[in-house]
C-alpha cells in the first residue's frame, strides 16, 4: 500500500509571491480574525478529528484492521502498540528427529506428565512442520513489530537443533510477561481431513498448573486469531475437529497448562491432506496465514 504524504505544498508556494502593500493592510485586518479561528479550530476541530481518528484506528473491528497499512508501506509508521509484548511459540523444532532420548523424556504438565516435545508431521512430499511453523513464525514476527510489539520467539534457527520442551516455552511466555501468546502447528489427521482450528486452554489446576486466571483472556485471543486467519487465508474451519467452530479446548498440552499468560494453540492445516498441503507450502499462503494471525493477536492486544 502506497503512503500518502503531507498535503500540497502550494501555500507555501504562495507565501514566496513578492507583498503588493494593499494586501499588506488586507492582511493586517484579517489577523487578529484569523488567529481567533485558528485558535478554535485547534481547540475544538482540530483536536476533535484528531482524536476521533486516533478512536477509529484503535476500535475498528478486527476484520479491518490491517497491521501492515497501520503501520505504513515502510513498516514504520506510529508503532501504536509500543510496550506490547508477544510471545511467537514455532511448533517442534526441525532437529528433534536427531534427538529422541531428549524429546522423550518426560515433563510435568500440571495434571499429568507428558513427551518433552515432538518431531511433528510433513507433507507426503517431506516438508517438515517445523520448517512451517518457523516460517510463519517469522513473518509473524515482522508485522507485530511493524505495530511496535516486543516479539520474542520460544526457540529459532540459530538456536539448538532440538526442543525446547513443552514447559520451557509455556516458561518463556511467562517470564517475558507476554501480553498474549501463540504456537503455531500444522496437523498431520488423514487425508480427506482439512481446514484449521484453534486451540484454547481449558481449565486445570493441579500441579504446577493453575489456568483458571488465563481462560477467559485466552479464549478471546483465540475466537480474534480465528476470525483474522478465516478471513484472510480462506482456510475453512476444520472438518473434523470443533464442529465447524473452529476453536477446540484441550487440557492435556503442556504448553497452555502451565502458561500464566493469555495463549492459544492454532492448527493451521492438515499436512496430510493434497488440498491442505499444497497451501501450507506455498510462501504466498504463509504470508496470509501471518497475516490473519496477526490482525487477531493486534485486535485483541488494543482491547487489552
Amino acid at each position: 500500500m502506497s503512503y500518502t504524504g503531507p498535503e500540497s505544498e502550494l501555500p507555501r508556494q504562495q507565501r514566496r509571491r513578492p507583498w503588493r502593500a494593499p494586501f499588506v493592510v488586507a492582511l493586517a485586518a484579517l489577523v487578529p480574525g484569523a488567529l481567533i479561528g485558528w485558535l478554535v479550530y485547534e481547540a475544538v476541530g482540530a483536536g476533535g478529528s484528531g482524536g476521533a481518528r486516533h478512536a477509529d484506528a484503535s476500535s475498528a473491528p478486527a476484520a479491518h484492521a490491517s497491521p501492515s497499512a497501520a503501520a505504513g508501506a515502510d513498516g514504520k509508521g506510529d508503532a501504536p502498540l509500543r510496550g506490547k509484548v508477544v510471545v511467537i511459540d514455532p511448533g517442534h523444532n526441525v532437529g528433534n528427529f536427531r534427538h529422541t532420548a531428549e524429546i522423550n523424556r518426560e515433563v510435568d504438565v500440571g495434571n499429568g506428565r507428558k513427551e518433552c516435545d515432538t518431531t511433528g508431521t510433513s507433507t507426503d512430499d517431506g516438508y517438515p512442520e517445523a520448517r512451517f511453523t518457523l516460517d510463519v513464525a517469522h513473518r509473524l514476527r515482522t508485522l507485530l513489530e511493524r505495530q511496535g510489539v516486543t516479539v520474542r520467539l520460544t526457540h529459532d534457527d540459530k538456536g539448538p537443533d532440538w526442543g525446547p520442551c513443552v514447559d520451557e516455552r509455556a516458561g518463556i511466555g511467562n517470564k517475558a510477561h507476554a501480553d498474549a501468546a501463540i504456537s503455531i502447528h500444522a496437523d498431520g489427521a488423514p487425508a480427506g481431513d482439512r481446514g484449521f482450528h484453534v486451540i484454547l486452554p481449558g481449565t486445570v489446576h493441579a500441579g504446577a498448573a493453575d489456568t483458571r486466571p488465563i481462560v477467559g483472556p485466552s479464549r478471546d485471543l483465540g475466537k480474534r486469531v480465528a476470525a483474522g486467519f478465516l478471513r484472510v487465508t480462506g482456510e475453512p474451519p476444520s472438518n473434523y475437529i470443533g464442529h465447524g467452530t473452529a476453536l477446540d479446548t484441550r487440557t492435556d498440552l503442556g504448553g497452555l497448562n502451565l502458561s500464566t499468560v493469555p495463549k492459544v494453540f492454532i492448527e493451521c492445516g492438515n499436512m496430510r491432506d493434497a488440498t491442505d498441503a499444497a497451501l501450507l507450502t506455498s510462501e504466498s499462503w504463509r504470508q496470509k496465514a501471518a497475516q490473519g494471525m496477526s490482525e487477531g493477536i493486534v485486535s485483541f492486544l488494543r482491547e487489552s
